[in-house]
């Protein structure tokens, strides 16, 4: 899970927050959760954006996984926005790093979704032998199928990426095609920048949460 702390200068200072805590003015509480709720769309939209050039994934439901959610139940704190999504590796993106465990990357020029990919390696190694394990000159762990017409309708989408490849213009019944490399270790580079993204908002943060403290 990725965690952010932001602070600024000026109204959003952690000082002068917790300054404000201290007062125990339950007026200042309402003020301060009424600001981060009307500021909230903008946030929320910048953070989508964000995701939007980070990534190649053009499903909506992408994007708008990205949300934000206020905390103000805690009459001991002052309220908070939280800005985040379920999907778990986004973390991973945002600091860069390295991945370890036995990974199967799918030979292809496009990305594939998790769950169809899974899908389709299990069906083809069911497939009484039509997909087995090699290892390539260079070394490396390739999972292989054979062009069979079984598995024609799962298989196009590789032997497009094999024609690429090969410049071959068709390929063979019984061919064999490569579909995954395994590999043990992955390294991601930082793409995320959400902490930059969030930052870029707290000006307008801090216009809405003033707006409302004037009403005090």
């Amino acid at each position: 899970m990725l965690k952010l702390s932001l602070g600024a200068t000026g109204l959003l200072d952690p000082r002068r927050l917790n300054d404000w805590l201290s007062s125990g003015s339950e007026a200042v509480r309402r003020a301060v959760g009424a600001g981060l709720r009307a500021a909230a769309p903008e946030v929320r939209a910048a953070a989508r954006a964000q995701m939007q050039r980070a990534f190649t994934v053009r499903k909506k439901g992408f994007a708008h996984s990205m949300t934000t959610r206020l905390f103000e139940r805690n009459q001991r704190r002052l309220p908070a926005l939280w800005v985040g999504s379920k999907i778990p590796w986004l973390g991973a993106h945002a600091t860069g790093g390295t991945v370890r465990g036995q990974m199967l990357i799918p030979l292809l020029p496009k990305r594939i979704g998790r769950k169809r990919f899974k899908a389709l390696v299990a069906g083809l190694l069911r497939g009484g032998g039509n997909a087995y394990f090699v290892r390539s000159a260079r070394g490396n762990t390739v999972l292989m199928a054979e062009n069979l017409a079984e598995h024609s309708q799962q298989l196009a989408p590789f032997r497009r990426a094999e024609r690429a490849r090969s410049g071959a213009k068709r390929i063979r019944r019984g061919q064999e095609i490569p579909i995954a490399v395994l590999v043990r270790r992955v390294k991601l580079r930082r793409r995320l920048d959400l902490e930059g993204a969030v930052r870029r908002t707290l000006p307008a943060l801090a216009r809405a949460i003033k707006q409302q403290l004037d009403r005090i």
